[in-house]
């Protein structure tokens, strides 16, 4: 991992398209920073193509691609985006599979719950989970008191044991059934609404994560970027980013951006 502030002017000239995760990375101790939102909002007038790509509920995205300063969002970890068309006044909503598939998984989900709940003292549903239309999250240091990381890997395991895809965010652990993660959606996002293919295209996109479920994009993009609270994962990390920021959330998401947009030639954000 190299400083952000080492990236070559010409690398940054090259960034059309700016994908960021949103806790831990837009959000700083489970806030989103006046800086880091007016950082998207000038990414976004400025001509990128911007994107959260989240493992925030369907409730969150659908008011996120409908107000923010984004041409939409992935939300679960992979399992839809929406993009909201402001001239139509109509929400884009695409998901990895049909409403019966995605029935018959919430089913199989509700053991899951149960079982680590049983088995695992002091972890809870995340206060989100009704807001959710395709995964289950499990809260470990959100909202109760953070649990060992022993803990966490064993809920985990529990999920994969029944099955289960299973990813480990800052907050929760997010676990599902069907082929898909944030990359997967990424590339048909991009296909349909940005209009680009991802693979021919990856150069010219930045992503900014913070945690171990990030990996697929670290790895995937060779621009992408971490906020320096990545470094808290660096032994969890399949795959590392290319790029970190000196300050941690939504202060070193500025960074990013600063960057990007004194590359186009405008006036810094602050």
């Amino acid at each position: 991992m190299r400083p952000i502030s080492q990236m070559p002017v010409k690398t940054a000239q090259n960034i059309t398209t700016v994908f960021a995760d949103i806790d831990d990375t837009l959000t700083t101790d489970g806030n989103l920073p006046a800086v880091a939102y007016l950082a998207l909002e000038r990414l976004f007038n400025a001509g990128f193509n911007v994107a959260p790509i989240t493992g925030r509920p369907a409730g969150w995205c659908d008011m996120i691609a409908r107000f923010w300063p984004v041409n939409g969002v992935v939300g679960e970890n992979g399992a839809f985006y929406f993009s909201y068309d402001d001239n139509s006044k109509k929400m884009k909503r695409e998901f990895f599979a049909g409403q019966q598939e995605r029935n018959n998984n919430k089913l199989k989900l509700e053991k899951i719950k149960q079982r680590v709940l049983r088995e695992v003292p002091g972890c809870a549903i995340s206060a989100d989970q009704a807001y959710r239309d395709v995964d289950l999250a499990i809260d470990f240091c959100e909202d109760v008191p953070p649990l060992l990381q022993s803990d966490v890997e064993r809920i985990k395991s529990i999920c994969e044991e029944e099955g289960a895809v299973a990813k480990i965010s800052s907050i929760h652990v997010n676990c599902w059934f069907g082929d898909f993660d944030k990359l997967t959606m990424s590339r048909q996002f991009s296909n349909e609404v940005l209009k680009f293919d991802l693979e021919a295209k990856k150069d010219n996109v930045v992503f900014c994560g913070d945690s171990p479920n990030d990996a697929p994009m670290f790895g995937f993009f060779p621009n992408s970027c971490g906020v320096a609270n990545v470094l808290d994962f660096k032994d969890q990390l399949e795959h590392e980013p290319m790029w970190v920021t000196q300050q941690k959330g939504g202060k070193g998401f500025v960074e990013l951006a600063e960057i990007l947009i004194k590359a186009k030639g405008q006036d810094p954000l602050i």
